[in-house]
C-alpha cells in the first residue's frame, strides 16, 4: 500500500521547549553563518554557539560524548558554593581524572618528574577569590572558560590535538570560547547580557568541587572536556545545500557545494540515494535520524518535531531502483528477511517504510557528480504491514454485520 502517515506517539515526559527549525537562507549576507570541520571523515561543529543553535533548531547531529543532545559535562551534578556554581566530583573520580591527565602528559614526551610536579600543582586547593578572578569576573552565566591551567591537558573525541585546536577557532569571532555551564534542556540559551540580575558566575570546567567523606574543597580540573556536535553527511549537506546556513572546512579551506558533494560521495558510496531520502523527509517536516535506525535494521528513523517530543513513527529502509523497479536494490530482501524486519519494527511500536529512490534509465554517472541530479530522482514510499487474519476477519464481519 502507499505510505499513509499516522499520528505519532507523544513522549510522556518532555523537558524542553520546541524551537522553530532553521530557516532557508538565500541572502548572501546571512548565509553560511555556521561553521563545521571535516576531520577524519566526520563533520564536526566545534563552536559552542553554533552547536546549540544547529542542534536546538531542527535537532541536527548528536554530541560526540553524549547520547544525543551535546550537553556532556565533567560532572552531572553542579552545586552553588559561596555564590559560584561548580561541578561536583568525588575524591575517587578526581583521582581518576588525575591519572588520565598524567597518562596524557606522559604521552606528550614529558619525563616522570615533570608530570608529577604538574599534577601536584593542579591538585592544590584554591581559594574562591582565585576562582572568581580566573573565571572571568562573574559578569554572566556564560563565564569565560579559563582553559587548561597548571599544565592540565585538554582532550576531545575523535579529534587530533592539532585539528582540535583549529576546530575550536570561530570563523567570524576569534574571541575566547564560551562555556555553557550547568543548564537544563528548558533553560539553555535563555540568559542574555541584557538581564538586569545576572546569575552567579559559572567559571567553566577549570575548577571542580571535590567532595570526600570528611570535607569538600575546590581544586583545578585536571582535564577540560570538549563536547562537539557530529553531523551525518546527509545532515551536513542539507545544511549547506538546502538551507544555506553552514560552511564545511577542510584544512582551514571552505569547500564549495560541488567539492563537498564529491567528497561525501567518495566517503559514502550510496550518498546520492541516502541524501535524496533525507531531503525528502526533511522537506515534509519530519526529523530523520540515521544513528538509531541501525538498531532496528533500518537506515532512518522519522520523528515528528524531534526526538525529545515524540517517539519515532517510522523505520525507513532506503532502496535505489531503476524506473521499472527491476534492478539496483541494495538489500535484496527475501520474504523471510522482510517479515523478520517487519516483526522487529512492530515490536518497537513503529511502522516499516520502504523508500525507493527511482533513478531514470538515462541518468549518467557524470550527472551524479553534481547535486543537480537530485531534480531527476523520484521518491516512492511503501509501508510494509503484517496481515493478521483474525483482525482482517473481524473488520470484514463488522462491515457486513
Amino acid at each position: 500500500m502507499q505510505a499513509e502517515f499516522r499520528a505519532p506517539r507523544r513522549r510522556v515526559r518532555v523537558k524542553e521547549d520546541y524551537e522553530a527549525p532553521l530557516p532557508v537562507s538565500r541572502i548572501p549576507e546571512q548565509s553560511s553563518q555556521f561553521r563545521a570541520e571535516l576531520i577524519n571523515q566526520h563533520v564536526l561543529v566545534c563552536h559552542p554557539d553554533h552547536i546549540q543553535k544547529i542542534h536546538n533548531q531542527g535537532y541536527f547531529g548528536k554530541g560526540v560524548l553524549s547520547r544525543s543532545r551535546p550537553d556532556y559535562s565533567i560532572s552531572d551534578q553542579w552545586e552553588e558554593h559561596e555564590g559560584v556554581f561548580l561541578p561536583v566530583v568525588s575524591q575517587s573520580r578526581y583521582d581518576e581524572l588525575l591519572r588520565w591527565a598524567g597518562a596524557s602528559l606522559s604521552a606528550q614526551g614529558l619525563d616522570e618528574e615533570v608530570v608529577s610536579q604538574t599534577l601536584l600543582s593542579i591538585s592544590q586547593p584554591v581559594t574562591m577569590e582565585d576562582v572568581r578572578r580566573e573565571g572571568g569576573g562573574g559578569k554572566d552565566r556564560q563565564g569565560e572558560e579559563p582553559g587548561p591551567v597548571g599544565g592540565a591537558c585538554r582532550w576531545g573525541s575523535e579529534v587530533e590535538p592539532e585539528d582540535e585546536r583549529k576546530c575550536r577557532q570561530d570563523p567570524q569571532d576569534q574571541s575566547t570560547e564560551q562555556d555553557p555551564g550547568p543548564s537544563s534542556d528548558q533553560d539553555q540559551d535563555s540568559d542574555s547580557d541584557s538581564d538586569p540580575d545576572p546569575d552567579p558566575l559559572v567559571p567553566g570546567p577549570g575548577f571542580v568541587l571535590v567532595v570526600s567523606d570528611s570535607e569538600m574543597c575546590v581544586l583545578r580540573s585536571p582535564l577540560t572536556v570538549s563536547e562537539f556536535l557530529q553531523l551525518s553527511l546527509e545532515e551536513a549537506f542539507f545544511l549547506v545545500y538546502s538551507l544555506g546556513c553552514l560552511s564545511v572546512y577542510l584544512h582551514q579551506e571552505p569547500l564549495s557545494i560541488i567539492q563537498l558533494w564529491r567528497k561525501f560521495r567518495s566517503l559514502q558510496p550510496d550518498f546520492v540515494s541516502s541524501f535524496s531520502a533525507y531531503q525528502h523527509y526533511r522537506s515534509r517536516g519530519w526529523v530523520p535520524k540515521g544513528g538509531g535506525g541501525a538498531k532496528y535494521g533500518a537506515d532512518l528513523m522519522l520523528y515528528r518535531k524531534g526526538p525529545p517530543f515524540y517517539h519515532a513513527s517510522y523505520s525507513v529502509v532506503v532502496e535505489r531502483v531503476d524506473a521499472a523497479f527491476g534492478s539496483g536494490a541494495q538489500r535484496g530482501f527475501s520474504w523471510r528477511s522482510l517479515a523478520a524486519l517487519s516483526r522487529i519494527t512492530a515490536n518497537v511500536s513503529k511502522e516499516l517504510m520502504l523508500c525507493y529512490i527511482i533513478y531514470p534509465a538515462d541518468l549518467s554517472d557524470g550527472e551524479l557528480d553534481s547535486p543537480v541530479c537530485l531534480r531527476r530522482l523520484q521518491v516512492q514510499e511503501v509501508i510494509v504491514s503484517r496481515w493478521v487474519s483474525s483482525r482482517e476477519r473481524a473488520e470484514h464481519e463488522d462491515l457486513i454485520g
